[in-house]
């Protein structure tokens, strides 16, 4: 369990300061979304709240680190293109041609980089909301299967169609 711990990559994607006016003045609150991932294909992301930022950091990696997923990579990339959706955020995902790197921004990139994938193409489509970006990211890569993953469910060969050569 040591080993596994210390090789996690933590990448704090964004941080939130929210006021609530009160009698007596206002009331400061954090959120912080946190993408955990251990570079070999295993990403999960968390968002936690709190009256202090470390506190927020903190809650928010536990449940990152709780909701970890499998991501097939093959060959540093994704399978195939996906389009993820979660609430008015779209991510469209597309494999990248050796050496390309990670063409994404802010949550998307973050997400990449934890979890192993070293080419990618991305767009974020429909909001820029960090936390929607984020989620629809991940239900786009938790969708890819594998080659045997599909030829197990529906009984047949299928070839996956490589990018780049």
């Amino acid at each position: 369990m040591e080993g596994n711990e210390i090789q996690l990559i933590e990448k704090v994607v964004h941080l939130n300061r929210v006021a609530k006016v009160v009698k007596g003045g206002r009331n400061f609150k954090f959120s912080a979304l946190v993408v955990v991932g251990d570079g070999q294909g295993r990403v999960g992301c968390g968002h936690g709240k709190a009256n202090q930022v470390p506190d927020a950091i903190q809650k928010a990696t536990e449940r990152a680190k709780k909701e970890m997923v499998r991501i097939p990579i093959i060959d540093g990339t994704i399978p195939y293109g996906t389009i993820g959706r979660y609430g008015a955020g779209q991510v469209m995902l597309k494999p990248g041609a050796k050496g390309s790197g990670i063409i994404a921004g802010g949550p998307v990139r973050a997400v990449m980089e934890a979890c192993g994938i070293q080419d990618v193409i991305s767009k974020a489509l429909g909001t820029n909301n960090p936390v929607n970006v984020l989620k629809a990211t991940m239900q786009g890569l938790t969708s890819l299967r594998t080659e045997d993953e599909v030829n197990m469910l529906r009984g047949t060969q299928v070839q996956l169609a490589r990018v780049g050569g």
